[in-house]
């Protein structure tokens, strides 16, 4: 009984400590970044890059980043990985510091006579959607910033629900949450009860956005840059539910603090025997249109994320069968 206690205790203790940590952390960023707002925006965006630049190599999961570009990139010098490790960095502070600036940067305006910081490539498909009286899903990844997507949706006249994987920090997932809420419309947070939330969406004719290069444990086999990964399985089952459009979109960084927003052609889905769309299949198709992407512009993407850990069962057997020679 008396270990009982204690174990309890100690679990009671760790658990304040987290808190703890927690807070101050949230603390800490949202201090930061009050002094950031303080600044001209683009003096702002800039010296978070710098900083992150420096401060980036120095924390534990630049290790991680540096090895996943190794393998994704083997025929890349030391120096060449090395290069895009410290450009992710500097893309992250940035779509950290970009949180305070959100409603300042989204300046695209359809009728404008010169571009503004925000340009859009793909006008009439957003245009298309937004009038359409059907289920829609459209889908990215954590490139460039993503946020902005949502937004540009809302701009054309759509009503889109955004799925979000909140940070475990509580006090900032709090925060970035009513950051997005402002100027982002619906969001949803991808918990337990999210997949029936986002059914109800569909069945109601409406526009869903999901992120979708994040691990997902037990999720379906799938191969990324080559190498096995675990993948939602939720995008691919609601498409199969309701056979609707899926859009990829994304956002990529220009020079000079500029965007350009893409919304590519709907996907030709991969079909089973009876025509239904095929899970699996379509989860690895998500997964190359990422690529493509990354490929593309690697440095705009968060490789310190352990996209390619897999869980405990599927560790053991390696996943042979699905990784690309």
């Amino acid at each position: 009984m008396r270990g009982t206690a204690v174990k309890g205790l100690l679990y009671r203790l760790s658990q304040r400590l987290t808190q703890t940590r927690y807070w101050l952390t949230a603390q800490v960023a949202k201090a930061l970044l009050a002094l950031l707002r303080r600044l001209p925006m683009d003096t702002a965006l800039d010296f978070a890059d710098r900083t992150a630049r420096r401060l980036g190599p120095l924390v534990g999961r630049h290790k991680v980043a540096l090895d996943n570009l190794r393998h994704a990139y083997p025929e890349k010098s030391e120096d060449e990985i090395k290069a895009i490790a410290l450009d992710m960095w500097g893309n992250m502070a940035r779509l950290a510091a970009e949180y305070i600036f959100l409603d300042a940067i989204f300046d695209y305006d359809p009728y404008a006579s010169k571009p503004g910081r925000v340009e859009v490539s793909g006008e009439q498909l957003f245009a298309k959607i937004a009038t359409e009286n059907k289920p829609h899903i459209i889908f990215t990844g954590h490139l460039g910033n993503f946020e902005l997507l949502p937004i540009a949706g809302a701009t054309f006249g759509m009503k889109v629900t955004a799925l979000f994987r909140p940070p475990n920090n509580p006090y900032i997932a709090d925060y970035i949450f009513s950051t997005r809420r402002a100027i982002m419309g619906d969001l949803l947070a991808s918990r337990a009860g999210a997949s029936f939330a986002l059914a109800r969406i569909l069945d109601n004719n409406g526009t869903i956005g999901v992120l979708v290069d994040q691990k997902f444990i037990n999720g379906t086999p799938t191969t990324f840059f080559g190498r096995a990964c675990e993948t939602s399985p939720l995008l691919p089952k609601l498409v199969r539910q309701y056979d609707c459009d899926v859009y990829p979109a994304r956002c990529i960084r220009l020079p000079g603090n500029r965007y350009r927003l893409e919304i590519e052609d709907k996907l030709e889905l991969p079909r089973d025997a009876e025509g239904s769309v095929d899970v699996p299949a379509t989860a690895q198709l998500l997964n190359d249109v990422v690529e493509r992407w990354v490929r593309e512009h690697p440095g705009q993407w968060m490789w310190f994320h352990k996209r390619w850990m897999l869980s405990k069962g599927r560790r053991r057997r390696g996943l042979k069968s699905l990784t690309r020679n």
